[in-house]
């Protein structure tokens, strides 16, 4: 009877070892697709989603781990998640960029206008007197300010940031005019 046992234990290791050795290549394939798409984003995400590309490095990393552990299965299971997290971190960097491009094109339609209302305001509080010119300039030093900051935010590659601040001297400058009986 310990023959027939023996020869069935033996059997079994020699079927793991050809299961075992079946799931090596595709393993290996999987980690070569996930560092291949990894790689194909990896420019843009570390300018648009650093954090993000911080985890999925980590992740090749657990992947490559486990191939030379000869985790195999593992590793095919874990590489379907990875790529799935790579499509993810793709969207992300899509949606960044489109923020962006957004945000450009608003600096740049408020940067045609804005400062045309400020000039006309600026006009305006030079014909005032007394104590409604003296909050008017209080109200355009601080337009002309933040208008400085935005344009500044914006040559420092942050349109984001300066069609926010663009667009509170816009609001400010139509409160102004209005304040002021302009019609802009």
């Amino acid at each position: 009877m310990r023959i027939p046992a023996l020869l069935l234990a033996l059997c079994a290791s020699v079927l793991v070892a050809v299961g075992c050795a079946r799931d090596e290549e595709p393993a290996r394939q999987a980690v070569a697709s996930a560092e291949t798409a990894l790689n194909e984003v990896r420019a843009e995400a570390a300018q648009f989603a650093p954090e993000q590309l911080q985890t999925a490095e980590g992740k090749l990393a657990e992947l490559k781990a486990d191939l030379a552990k000869e985790e195999y299965k593992e590793v095919l299971a874990e590489a379907k998640t990875f790529n799935s997290e790579v499509i993810a971190l793709n969207d992300v960097i899509i949606g960044k960029q489109t923020q962006l491009a957004a945000a450009t094109h608003e600096w740049e339609e408020l940067s045609v206008e804005v400062p045309k209302i400020v000039q006309a305001i600026e006009n305006q509080v030079g014909t005032l007197k007394g104590s409604k010119r003296e909050a008017a300039k209080v109200e355009l030093e601080t337009m002309k300010s933040l208008w400085a900051e935005a344009s500044a935010a914006f040559d420092a590659g942050d349109p984001t940031v300066a069609a926010d601040k663009g667009r509170m001297v816009q609001a400010k400058a139509k409160q102004v005019s209005e304040q002021l009986g302009m019609t802009v």
